[in-house]
């Protein structure tokens, strides 16, 4: 007898709406505020790309929008939990066509969630400056 074994989904990936009705509180990825990324560069251009795989919230959501303060939306989703190159990418997509002089405030300072104004957005914070640590130039050669 042939068993057929289906892949099992992440059980603790969560739908967003679930989390408001059980009042869960997500917290975001504290690594979304060091990329030092460009919105209308691709998101493999952050500075440290390993932060790529980490997932956007805890606990991990199917689909997260992401709001502007200009106005603009968008959705992230991943059926196996958001991460932050899920993010960046749904960011990206919108922006990639845009020049640097277009941009009022190219670079991701982070993200902020809001319970008391929308449990199912996050709020996208831009800036003038990157955020990224800045190496010091001072080591020595052998």
């Amino acid at each position: 007898m042939t068993e057929v074994i289906k892949e099992k989904k992440n059980s603790n990936v969560m739908n967003i709406n679930d989390l408001e009705k059980e009042g869960i509180e997500l917290q975001i990825a504290i690594e979304t505020q060091k990329t030092g990324w460009k919105i209308n560069k691709s998101p493999s251009t952050v500075d440290d790309p390993s932060v790529l795989k980490t997932y956007l919230t805890t606990p991990p959501v199917k689909r997260i929008d992401l709001h502007f303060p200009l106005g603009i939306d968008l959705t992230a989703r991943n059926m196996k939990g958001v991460t932050i190159k899920d993010a960046l990418d749904t960011i990206y997509k919108t922006y990639k066509k845009r020049s640097d002089d277009e941009l009022p405030d190219p670079f991701l300072l982070g993200f902020e969630w809001d319970k008391e104004e929308s449990w199912t957005r996050l709020v996208v914070h831009l800036g003038k400056n990157s955020t990224a640590p800045v190496e010091k130039s001072g080591k020595k050669k052998k």
